[in-house]
C-alpha cells in the first residue's frame, strides 16, 4: 500500500534559515519558486544575467543571481532545468559549490537514476515531483489547494533528507493534495513508460493511425480529424473527472459496447509484448543511452520525426479546423 503524506506530516520550519536556489525558471521552476516564496521560504533564482528568466523572476518579485552564485548561497539546490541541460550545468556550476551537508533536489530522476549526475556521498539527494504542469501547480496553490506529488530520497547524508523533502512539498502545495512516497528508480521508469506507451507515444500514434486509415478508406480528412483527434479531449476529460466507469455512464450504449468489445482486440498479445520490450529497454538503460547519444548527434532523429509530424496531413487539416474554433489558441487569434 502506498505511503501518503499531508500537511500534518510536513514542517516548513525544516527550511527555516536556509536558502533554496531554483535553477531553471520554466513551467515547474517558476511555479515552485513562487509558491515557496509565498510560503515564506528564502528563494533565489539562478539564471543568466539579463536573460529572459532573469527578467521574469525579477518581475515576479524574486531574488535573482547567476547560477554559480545561487549555488554558493544555497543550502538546497533545486535542479529544475531541462534534463538534457542538467549535466553541463551540474558539472560547471553546481558540483564546485556542492559542499558537505547541502541538498540536491530534482523533480524528475532521469539523470540521477541513469548516472549522468553522480552527487557526492556527503549531500542529500531528494525529489518532489508534482503530478501536473507548472501552471496548475501555481494556480492550485493560489486557490488554497494543491496538486498531488511524488516524494523520493535517493541519499540521506544528513539524516534529515526526508524532512527537507516534505517541507518543500508543503511549500509548493503538494501536501494539501497528498504526496506518495516512491524511489528515483520507480519515478523515472514509470514516467518514461507512461510517456512512451500511453501519454505521448501511444496516444499520438493511435490518433495518427486512426486518422490515416479513415482517409485511406475514402472518408473526408476533416471528418476523420474530428473522430480521431478532436473528440478524444471530450473522452479524456470524462475519464479524468469520473474514471472509466464514469465514462461508460456518459456515452451511448453502442459506444460502450463497441469500446468494451473492440478495445481488447487492439491491445492484443503482440501489443503487450511490444510494451514489455519498451519497459525492458527503460529498465536496462538502453533508452537512456539512446537519448544521451541522440543529444550528442544534434538530435537528428528527434528533429526528423518532429518535422514529419509537422508536415503531415493530420496537422494541416487540424490547423485549419482549430482556426474555426474560438476556444482554441489558433481560433482565438482570428
Amino acid at each position: 500500500m502506498a505511503k501518503l503524506y499531508y500537511d500534518s506530516d510536513a514542517d516548513l520550519n525544516a527550511l527555516k534559515g536556509k536558502t533554496l536556489a531554483v535553477l531553471g525558471y520554466g513551467s515547474q521552476g517558476r511555479a515552485q519558486a513562487q509558491n515557496l516564496h509565498d510560503s515564506g521560504v528564502n528563494v533565489v533564482v539562478g539564471a543568466r544575467k539579463g536573460g529572459k528568466s532573469w527578467k521574469q523572476a525579477t518581475a515576479d518579485g524574486l531574488k535573482v543571481a547567476s547560477v554559480e552564485e545561487a549555488c554558493k548561497q544555497a543550502q538546497i539546490i533545486m535542479v529544475l532545468i531541462p534534463d538534457d541541460q542538467q549535466v553541463e550545468v551540474y558539472t560547471r556550476d553546481i558540483l564546485p559549490n556542492l559542499t558537505k551537508g547541502k541538498a540536491l533536489y530534482f523533480s524528475h530522476g532521469f539523470n540521477v537514476h541513469y548516472y549522468q549526475v553522480v552527487p557526492p556521498d556527503d549531500v542529500d539527494v531528494i525529489m518532489i515531483a508534482p503530478k501536473s504542469p507548472g501552471d496548475l501547480v501555481r494556480r492550485m496553490y493560489r486557490d488554497g489547494k494543491g496538486v498531488p506529488g511524488l516524494l523520493a530520497v535517493y541519499r540521506d547524508a544528513t539524516g534529515k533528507a526526508k524532512q527537507t523533502a516534505l517541507a518543500i512539498a508543503r511549500g509548493i502545495g503538494c501536501t494539501k493534495a497528498g504526496v506518495i512516497e516512491t524511489t528515483f528508480k520507480e519515478e523515472t521508469e514509470t514516467d518514461l513508460f507512461g510517456e512512451q506507451c500511453d501519454l505521448c507515444g501511444g496516444v499520438t500514434s493511435m490518433i495518427k493511425t486512426s486518422f490515416n486509415m479513415m482517409v485511406e478508406y475514402g472518408y473526408q480528412p476533416e471528418v476523420a480529424y474530428f473522430e480521431a483527434l478532436n473528440e478524444l479531449k471530450l473522452i479524456v476529460d470524462l475519464i479524468f473527472e469520473r474514471g472509466i466507469t464514469g465514462l461508460w455512464r456518459n456515452v451511448s450504449d453502442i459506444a460502450q459496447y463497441g469500446g468494451l468489445t473492440r478495445g481488447p482486440e487492439l491491445w492484443d498479445d503482440h501489443v503487450k509484448e511490444t510494451m514489455h520490450d519498451i519497459m525492458r529497454r527503460i529498465q536496462n538503460g538502453e533508452f537512456a543511452r539512446e537519448w544521451v547519444l541522440e543529444n550528442t548527434a544534434n538530435r537528428a532523429v528527434f528533429k526528423t520525426l518532429t518535422r514529419q509530424d509537422e508536415e503531415s496531413l493530420l496537422e494541416q487539416v487540424g490547423a485549419e479546423l482549430r482556426a474555426m474554433m474560438p476556444w482554441t489558441q489558433e481560433g482565438a487569434k482570428k
